[in-house]
């Protein structure tokens, strides 16, 4: 549900590009066959490709115009009102790009039942250099340093600072009243394709 949700708040144009687990998003003919229809994504098939093949991504997707979207925490175990532990790749992507980020964040996709109640928010635009307290035209470590892993890893812990709080409150408006039943439930693993915890993304 993540990208429908991110999809459903952000305007049709420019075009919105995804970067996504090939292995969660074509486990089924049907997902997989509804993914080719659609398009928008660029998928991550983990651990063969290195992060310089999804920066590469990320910067021809905004070179053609279009908004770069990646869910930072990288998979889908977590707590619904808390954050998984983020992967360094979205820093890694901010600083290389320099490009605008939209920090966005959604609750409430944890589990998906008939009449379940999601809710987003989007906080307002910063940039890398932003977030870590940089001059706008301070020099960035050389890449693939470890000068520049030790700053994309600070980049991370400030990404987390800012968000944590978000979904912390957010998560609160979609907490179910005592007694609803929670009907359909299988939705979650329709979607998912596998038992076991779900976060929002």
């Amino acid at each position: 549900m993540d990208p429908f949700l991110v999809l459903n708040a952000l305007p049709a144009e420019p075009r919105v590009w995804f970067l996504g687990s090939a292995a969660a998003a074509f486990d089924r003919r049907w997902k997989e066959r509804l993914l080719r229809r659609l398009g928008g994504m660029l998928p991550v098939w983990r651990g063969g490709v290195g992060v310089e093949q999804h920066i590469a991504s990320a910067e021809a997707v905004l070179r053609a115009g279009g908004v770069f979207v990646l869910f930072p925490e990288g998979g889908v175990a977590g707590p619904p009102d808390g954050l998984s532990t983020f992967r360094v790749g979205a820093a890694l992507i901010a600083l290389r790009t320099g490009a605008p980020v939209l920090p966005f964040v959604m609750v409430g996709s944890d589990e998906l039942y008939l009449g379940r109640r999601m809710a987003t928010t989007m906080l307002p635009p910063t940039t890398a250099g932003e977030l870590l307290g940089r001059a706008p035209d301070a020099p960035l470590p050389t890449p693939g340093t470890r000068e520049e892993l030790a700053l994309a890893h600070q980049l991370t812990e400030r990404f987390a600072a800012l968000l944590a709080p978000e979904v912390r409150a957010l998560a609160a408006t979609v907490i179910d009243p005592p007694g609803r039943r929670r009907r359909l439930r299988g939705l979650t693993w329709l979607l998912l394709g596998r038992p076991g915890p779900r976060s929002r993304g």
